[in-house]
């Protein structure tokens, strides 16, 4: 992943950073591995990400055990190694003009020595959305967000190899056919052009179903092996230019079976996945 400006917003604890481009080594895998993960909650009490972090956390993770904290409990914890951390951020991309804010779900290793938390070594992270974006359109999918996450440190440990590579080309490389599952999409991230089965099915002749978001969530809670979805991270006409992430994802393995990204701008190229995007998974063996 490029350079990040990582800007930590818990409830309205806000505090700038700057993160250099960082991949894990195994000694750090085997830190995480060995330490207490800490869920870092928003200080605000009705926040859903609050209810929708902790229900995820305590339905699918096993790797480590964990405990939930308040953000000022991170501030007196971070130095330590022993503890890892599990919380939401926001992220800038170095050196991009439009300084768009991104939510990011991360994971950190504690390291002892540090005057601030800036330089935390990051063990795996995930866009959730634009920082504008109200939680409704992405709060619903944390429970496979959370899951990926888990997953993609257990195939870091044992193929070290991928480390070094982009993870998103990786995954994109080496997921299972993603044509005998049948994709869920919502119909306001599909473009207008293709928002109808029948549209869809002229470029990609594969299962699709329209659904709602509540119908997404019961395939993630019921783990449905048949289902992969679409996490679409973009502006919601919240900015003019803007990026528009196109992720699909298990709903039972929470694998990645497709990532991709491209340019929003006023009257170009809509915010949701494109016939172009399904002409790529077509072709895609």
């Amino acid at each position: 992943m490029r350079k990040l400006i990582l800007v930590f917003i818990i409830g309205v604890v806000a505090l700038s950073t700057t993160a250099q481009e960082y991949l894990p080594t195994e000694t750090d895998l085997n830190q995480f591995l060995n330490s207490k993960l800490y869920v870092v909650l928003e200080t605000n009490p009705i926040a859903e990400y609050n209810f929708k972090i902790q229900d995820a956390v305590k339905k699918t993770w096993t790797l480590t055990d964990y405990e939930f904290i308040s953000y000022k409990q991170f501030e007196e914890m971070y130095n330590d190694p022993n503890k890892s951390f599990l919380m939401m951020t926001q992220v800038i991309f170095q050196n991009d003009k439009t300084k768009v804010r991104y939510n990011f779900l991360h994971i950190f290793i504690g390291k002892e020595g540090l005057d601030s938390f800036e330089e935390l070594p990051d063990i795996a992270s995930i866009p959730l959305s634009y920082k504008e974006v109200d939680e409704e359109f992405w709060v619903y999918k944390m429970e496979s967000l959370v899951r990926f996450l888990q997953t993609h440190i257990q195939n870091m440990k044992e193929n070290p190899d991928m480390i070094k590579k982009n993870i998103f080309q990786y995954y994109n490389e080496n997921t299972k056919d993603i044509k005998q599952k049948t994709l869920y999409l919502v119909k306001d991230e599909v473009a207008p052009n293709i928002n109808t089965e029948s549209k869809i099915k002229k470029i990609y002749p594969y299962k699709v179903k329209f659904v709602t978001r509540n119908e997404i969530e019961e395939a993630i809670t019921n783990r449905d092996e048949n289902v992969v979805y679409l996490h679409k991270v973009g502006p919601l006409g919240t900015r003019l230019r803007a990026r528009c992430y196109k992720i699909i994802i298990g709903a039972k393995d929470a694998n990645f079976y497709y990532f991709n990204y491209h340019w929003v701008e006023k009257g170009k190229n809509f915010d949701g996945i494109l016939d172009k995007d399904f002409k790529k998974l077509t072709k895609k063996k």
